[in-house]
């Protein structure tokens, strides 16, 4: 059964720097030997992404790449999308946009924002996998 996490920023690291839960996340993942593609917001957010993969923490390797870039993007542990990208779809997403993805995978991760107001497309997706039969959790970061 496909499988959605919702995982809500709580905490003053994640909330200065959300995109810092995105490499922890990543980083669970790699070391679990799980290929991830990583849908980004836009070609800026790739960008961040991609220097903090590098950054965050510096006993960590991430192996990392933005689709697009080089004809060895299958070999990335972690792929970076924009949405001008058509991306190979992977088992495992990490979803930063505003739609659900759509494609074959087995679990999405979505990251929701720390401010209320940002929620509202987080419900609308959470409906969208509850619709498509997909076992549901959440965690509080």
């Amino acid at each position: 059964m496909p499988r959605a996490d919702f995982y809500l920023i709580d905490k003053p690291r994640f909330r200065e720097e959300p995109l810092l839960l995105v490499c922890e996340l990543a980083r669970k993942a790699t070391d679990a030997g799980q290929h991830t593609l990583v849908l980004v917001r836009d070609a800026a957010q790739a960008e961040a992404l991609d220097d903090l993969l590098w950054a965050f923490d510096p006993d960590a390797y991430v192996p990392h790449q933005i689709a697009g870039a080089d004809e060895d993007e299958d070999e990335a542990a972690v792929l970076i999308a924009a949405p001008d990208i058509d991306a190979p779809s992977r088992p495992l997403l990490i979803n930063l946009r505003d739609a659900a993805p759509t494609g074959s995978f087995e679990r999405v991760l979505e990251v929701v924002p720390a401010d209320p107001a940002a929620r509202g497309g987080s419900r609308e997706r959470w409906k969208h996998y509850q619709s498509l039969g997909f076992e549901l959790k959440k965690y509080d970061m």
